[in-house]
């Protein structure tokens, strides 16, 4: 008998044909493992240097990337940092996409002063570029790590809330959710069992997105002194370490710099992935 795949194998196997989307995840993946596994690969200490083997260039031996101006591992402090640029990428915008989500049900389910009220409210953050807002917040708040979290938590909810406002207005007004009603359905059925689940696609293809933009954005912060504080390792830090040393030591700020532009782009491929493949229009 005849069995209709299921809708997750019809995701996999349209997401496995696009090639580019899948090596940009096993850059993420790679990149996600070696974070997690930080304390057992890291060769050495992130925070420690050797005043005597200061800037060494990339092929140093037991230095495969060289180090820094204070004669830290570079690849050390990229692993670790690299953990610390995903805590701070991937922990704001969850919470972010929960919140988000929340407030954009609410406002385009109920619509009327819900609607006025909560989308009325974030059209003010709209004011003011993503960036200069999430810099003046981080400042005032002062440098540190929940604080930058904070920080781009704040500058996110409108812009995903947006996204699931949208979404929850289009399909409010599909012929299933009408004939929910008729058959009785209650609104929080209606609103949880219908319109939620028919939302979290666009959500989680823009989320996707907005991570590799968090990264650069939190080491951005970092950069300007606003987000981690040395000695901790952050590929923002470590980018802002290398300033003094691009004529003698280019490495030192290329290294991280580059990996930056790399997971950005791996998160920017995977979240067109995800869309072309969740969505039955564009899947080829």
């Amino acid at each position: 008998m005849f069995r209709r795949p299921s809708e997750w194998r019809i995701f996999w196997e349209a997401f496995s044909q696009d090639r580019l989307a899948v090596t940009a995840a096993a850059v993420i993946g790679l990149v996600c493992l070696s974070a997690i596994l930080a304390p057992l690969i890291s060769p050495y200490d992130p925070t420690v240097g050797d005043n005597n083997l200061r800037l060494a260039p990339i092929g140093t031996p037991g230095h495969v990337l060289g180090l820094d101006g204070q004669g830290r591992d570079i690849l050390s402090r990229l692993i670790w940092g690299g953990r610390v640029s995903l805590v701070i990428a991937l922990l704001p915008v969850a919470v972010a996409t929960l919140l988000s989500v929340f407030l954009g049900l609410i406002a385009g389910f109920f619509g009327g002063t819900a609607d006025m009220l909560i989308m009325r409210t974030l059209d003010v953050f709209f004011a003011f570029p993503a960036v200069l807002l999430a810099v003046a917040i981080a400042g005032v708040l002062g440098p540190g790590m929940l604080n930058v979290m904070l920080s781009i938590t704040i500058v996110l909810v409108p812009y995903i809330a947006r996204v699931a406002y949208m979404a929850t207005v289009t399909v409010k007004n599909e012929l299933f959710v009408d004939q929910a009603r008729v058959c009785g359905a209650r609104p929080r059925q209606i609103l949880f069992h219908h319109i939620l689940p028919n939302t979290l696609s666009p959500v989680i293809v823009y989320a996707s997105t907005l991570v590799g933009i968090m990264i650069v954005l939190g080491a951005g912060l970092s950069f300007l002194g606003l987000g981690i504080t040395p000695p901790k390792p952050d590929w923002g830090i470590m980018c802002a370490d290398g300033r003094n040393f691009l004529s003698v030591a280019p490495h030192v700020s290329a290294v991280p710099g580059i990996a930056l532009i790399l997971v950005a782009m791996s998160f920017n491929i995977v979240g067109d992935g995800l869309r072309d493949a969740l969505d039955p229009k564009l899947r080829k």
